[in-house]
């Protein structure tokens, strides 16, 4: 997703109230906190960040990508997806990956912007699907969340059209299929299921209960893991990256949004990815290392990605 757009933004809880009052010093300290990026993780080598948004992130030029991709990989993640949501942020995903060896491309148009998938833009996406640093087709899906809220969103019937499109265009081109899901799982499993999915579907930033889990598991997707399985509140979230098998199982930032506890609410980066990385250790019983080597052999794998 774009930077002006909120469609995978975290939705923070409201504080609860208590009888004393919040000073305004304390006000000035949090919002001060959460513009400050987190400090370093503990280095976990081997991974790769399955999903993120390196222009929101500020990589719009070969200098700042490769930046980004430093402070990344200082801390063991060696390659990364970015990510489109519409047609200019195609772009700006496409030129990153052709500026740095470390940074592949996934191009789509977001739910939210489907409105947009005119004749012009189908033909710009065919051609950018088609070149080898293009390594997924997405996100695309559905987002039930923001039509009614946003004037800008488009539909869920224009979503719907859209997701289809996308469907037939990542069967065509043979490569995987990226998912974005918000508040519509039973309908964007039904269309998947009408659709014939392609051999590979990546669900991005799972964010289902067990159940859902379960049938994406049994219908061989791939579920790829967010910041959001560490959030206090994510019990039934931690309980479906439990049961996920090995083989089906990526983790991701999504930065510049949904950066793990206890950062919550602060700007995310490639670099934050063992954060999340090290909550899945947690929540699945094995140590910080196998889960690492785990992950990012999955997305070599899932992505075709070539071994630095």
């Amino acid at each position: 997703m774009s930077e002006t757009s909120p469609a995978d933004s975290p939705t923070e809880p409201t504080p609860p109230e208590t009888s004393r009052p919040e000073t305004e010093s304390n006000k000035a300290a949090r919002k001060r906190r959460r513009r400050e990026p987190p400090p370093d993780p503990k280095p976990l080598p081997g991974l790769v960040d399955a999903h993120t948004h390196l222009a929101a992130c500020g990589g719009r030029d070969p200098e700042s990508v490769a930046a980004i991709l430093d402070h990344a990989e200082r801390v063991g993640v060696e390659q990364v997806v970015t990510v489109a949501d519409d047609m200019v942020d195609a772009r700006w995903a496409l030129d990153a990956a052709r500026w740095d060896r470390r940074a592949f491309a996934a191009v789509a148009l977001h739910p939210t912007h489907a409105g947009e998938l005119d004749d012009a833009a189908k033909a710009e996406l065919e051609s950018m699907v088609a070149d080898p640093r293009v390594v997924a087709v997405g996100e695309t899906g559905l987002d039930y969340y923001w039509p009614g809220k946003s004037e800008s969103c488009a539909s869920p019937e224009i979503q719907a059209e859209a997701f289809r499109w996308h469907i037939d265009l990542a069967r065509r081109v043979g490569k995987p299929l990226m998912i974005h899901n918000r508040e519509a799982d039973r309908d964007l499993l039904d269309i998947l299921a009408d659709e014939t999915a392609p051999e590979t579907v990546i669900m991005h930033c799972f964010s289902g209960d067990r159940n859902v889990a379960r049938e994406c598991v049994e219908r061989g997707y791939i579920l790829s893991f967010a910041g959001t399985v560490s959030f206090a509140n994510a019990d039934e979230l931690r309980a479906a990256a439990e049961l996920v098998p090995d083989e089906q199982i990526l983790v991701e930032t999504d930065a510049p949004f949904l950066t793990a506890h206890p950062y919550r609410g602060q700007p995310n980066q490639s670099y934050c990815l063992p954060y999340t990385a090290r909550a899945l250790a947690e929540v699945r019983g094995i140590d910080d290392l196998t889960m690492s080597r785990l992950l990012g052999d999955n997305a070599r794998r899932v992505y075709r990605l070539p071994l630095q």
